[in-house]
């Protein structure tokens, strides 16, 4: 079986609607459990629709080759929904004796610990993701033992790495046999997730883009749940990470920053606030600007601007409501890990990016 840490309308409409796809072509895919990690009430609903055994709907609506598509599946792949809040020993027990994959996807700040998880015993859940993920990899390796792929979807550089690390350092003054069983039995994959998926349908279920890509990178020990044409496996997954981080996403938080600079309407969407002139000719002006000569800069000047053209056909797709509200949130974070981060990179000057970092920098 898969479990899946995370709740989200992004997973619901990627990861959860390719093993759908897989399997009605006919490939033998595990089904799928999805772990509620905050213990949210409010999402107890969404929790319980996931085991409904009509599925849940996916509506994907856009341009493909400039054509209008819309079609709408009924994703069965996820058949159980669990809380951490109140299932942890069953989440336990599948994972010690289960679970063949794990699929992640916590949020921007996902990967934050808490300082009071210590020690590795599952008997209650920690209160961050990777310490309540070193407790179930440990509880694994004293009750089974078995190998294990972990696919990170966080838009997290290096996010299977960083995942690693963080459990790693969770498992500190542990038996030294569990770090090794770890280091030569669990793979933690470093991938990259693309698509726009701009709204929910409740109590499960989402609108998305047609655009996907789930980028992995190869490594020693590496297993898929399925093929997919949107999944692909290259040697470094760098340049897909380096593209979509910085073009699409700093495209999304530079939007985020005019909206609230500016008091926009609360309910703007991408496509409304790219309508405004003004506000057009800007993001021309960062990307032509700043983005494509730091992509220059690193020999990916022709694929930046490939991208960039990708980047804005999406923004301005018709067919989809994809609320800036939405994109604002944790707008900070974001600003380090899409702006910042490309400038450390590049090492160009960019002032307008340099000018939103001293505003958000702590």
């Amino acid at each position: 079986m898969i479990l899946q840490f995370g709740t989200s309308r992004f997973l619901q409409a990627h990861v959860d609607l390719f093993l759908h796809e897989a399997r009605e072509a006919g490939q033998d895919v595990p089904a799928v459990t999805v772990v509620q990690t905050s213990g949210s009430v409010e999402r107890a609903g969404r929790v319980r629709a996931f085991g409904a055994a009509e599925g849940y709907p996916v509506v994907i609506r856009g341009l493909e080759d400039g054509a209008p598509v819309e079609r709408r599946v009924q994703v069965k792949s996820v058949t159980r929904g669990l809380s951490v809040a109140t299932d942890w020993p069953e989440i336990v027990r599948l994972f010690v004796h289960e679970v063949q994959f794990v699929v992640s996807n916590t949020g921007d700040a996902g990967y934050a610990l808490d300082p009071s998880d210590t020690g590795l015993d599952a008997a209650a859940p920690a209160r961050s993701f990777s310490a309540k993920l070193a407790q179930l990899l440990h509880a694994r390796y004293v009750g089974s033992g078995e190998a294990l792929t972990i696919l990170p979807c966080e838009l997290v550089q290096g996010n299977g790495p960083i995942l690693r690390g963080l459990v790693r350092n969770c498992a500190k003054g542990t038996a030294p046999g569990f770090l090794d069983w770890l280091d030569a039995r669990v793979v933690f994959a470093n991938t990259l997730v693309d698509r726009i998926v701009s709204e929910p349908i409740e109590p499960v279920g989402a609108v998305a883009e047609p655009y996907a890509l789930w980028a992995i990178e190869r490594a020693p020990g590496l297993e898929l749940p399925c093929t997919h044409p949107a999944i692909v496996l290259a040697d470094s997954i760098e340049p897909h990470e380096r593209l979509k981080l910085h073009i699409l996403n700093l495209g999304h938080s530079w939007l985020a920053q005019v909206w609230q600079d500016e008091e926009r309407p609360v309910g703007e969407t991408v496509r409304e606030i790219l309508a405004d002139p003004s506000v057009r000719a800007r993001l021309d002006a960062l990307y032509d600007g700043e983005v494509i000569p730091g992509f220059a800069a690193k020999g990916m000047g022709s694929q930046a601007r490939d991208y960039v053209e990708t980047t804005l056909a999406r923004f301005l797709n018709p067919y989809l409501d994809h609320r800036i509200a939405d994109i604002a949130g944790n707008h900070a974070l974001k600003v380090q890990r899409r702006m910042a981060a490309f400038l450390d990179w590049t090492g160009q000057p960019a002032p307008m990016l340099s000018a939103i970092i001293e505003r958000n920098a702590a």
